[in-house]
């Protein structure tokens, strides 16, 4: 078959980024021709396997003259948001990938286009090729776009509801697929997600992994690990905690380094890792803790786990269901979220007793002496690609 894959950011450096470059390389090993359309700079040099053919977009140039859209408000790269997009930046962001993915059916034919978000340029891949079968990946931020942002909102669903398949991570962005664009429920499928058993394979640190941001629960693990070590409960000479990720916002890029100055225990920022890198951190580390605030199925979590490490994690809707039905609970700790406005903002009053509970969390997991592997041999990216192809 032939597969044309396409998403409006860059392919690397985000966990939709890696889920695309996974996909891309599970189908090749399964024999797909395959091109890939995706928003970089000049300056970026995205890798996929030979023979992959690639048409890239680039922003910041004269056709696109902003940052690369970001499905979240903070990227790990500068980027624009789209809730502050102009109509004539939509317009040439439309143009650009329209045009593009013209240029790739034209040159390689493709059987089948896999566009990743349910959003902007999904959306007008699906309304300018409708003769060909187009499928589409929710990542959950273009749920928390269509619910946050009035970009083009009716347009955005009328032609999400078009597609041909829709897949989703689990049970509850399927939920939230069903209310925010109301496709055919006979067209969404459950595929969730796989990790790479070639890099991440079995660690006492802790580590994080994702976005620093407030969002992300940077903010609320710090604060953590200051309540464990003002109470005596951990030892502070002993404890290092590692963070792997790029920063969005700058300012409270600087609010969490300060947090972090503050707090008893060392804390390393490491920038965004390559994957090579970012396992070889997990094999170092025993403890991964991920208290974000919104997400769907956090690859990260997955990845620490096939790596060996015991994983404290928000209590994230269907999360819990989702990996306790395919991997069991061997090594996870969910923490209960604290109430939420606006699909991903703590209520303030409630984090003190989150940051708590997190605490704990990880207070017992660091005194457990051994949780067990999970199975994860129903994970992998070539199990997706099977899926994503099923009849």
């Amino acid at each position: 078959m032939r597969i044309l894959s396409i998403t409006a950011q860059k392919p690397d450096s985000t966990g939709s980024g890696v889920y695309l470059s996974e996909l891309v390389r599970a189908f090749d090993r399964m024999g797909h021709e395959q091109a890939v359309i995706a928003g970089i700079y000049r300056e970026d040099h995205p890798c996929f396997p030979a023979g992959t053919a690639f048409f890239p977009v680039y922003f910041e140039t004269e056709a696109l003259p902003f940052p690369i859209a970001g499905m979240s408000d903070e990227m790990p790269y500068r980027s624009t948001k789209y809730s502050r997009m102009t109509p004539e930046m939509e317009a040439d962001f439309r143009r650009a990938f329209v045009e593009t993915a013209k240029q790739a059916v034209v040159a390689f034919h493709p059987d089948l286009i896999l566009c990743h978000h349910l959003y902007l340029m999904t959306a007008a891949v699906r309304e300018a090729f409708p003769e060909l079968p187009v499928y589409g990946f929710c990542h959950n931020t273009d749920l928390r776009q269509m619910r946050k942002t009035d970009l083009k909102r009716q347009y955005i669903a009328e032609q999400i509801r078009k597609l041909d398949r829709i897949f989703v991570p689990q049970e509850e962005q399927q939920r939230g697929v069903l209310e925010v664009y109301g496709p055919d429920p006979g067209k969404i499928r459950q595929v969730g997600i796989g990790y790479n058993p070639e890099i991440f394979h079995k660690r006492n640190k802790l580590v994080f992994a994702g976005k620093i941001s407030e969002k992300k629960g940077v903010k609320s693990l710090l604060r953590s690990m200051e309540l464990l070590a003002e109470s005596g409960r951990i030892d502070c000479g002993r404890t290092e905690l590692y963070l792997a990720g790029g920063a969005g916002d700058e300012r409270e890029y600087q609010e969490i380094l300060a947090l972090a100055e503050r707090c008893p225990v060392k804390a390393h920022f490491l920038g965004r890792l390559s994957q090579e890198r970012l396992s070889a951190l997990y094999n170092e580390c025993g403890l991964f803790v991920l208290p974000s605030y919104y997400d769907a199925i956090p690859l990260v979590a997955v990845e620490a786990l096939a790596c060996g490490c015991k994983v404290v994690m928000s209590d994230l809707p269907g999360v819990k269901a989702w990996l306790g039905g395919t991997i069991g609970d061997a090594g996870i700790r969910y923490v209960p979220l604290p109430p939420m406005k606006n699909t991903d903002e703590p209520v303030a009053e409630a984090l003190p007793a989150f940051e708590e509970r997190l605490a704990a969390a990880i207070e017992e997991a660091l005194l457990e002496q051994n949780a067990g592997l999970p199975k994860l041999d129903r994970l992998s990216w070539e199990s997706v690609a099977r899926r994503v192809l099923e009849p």
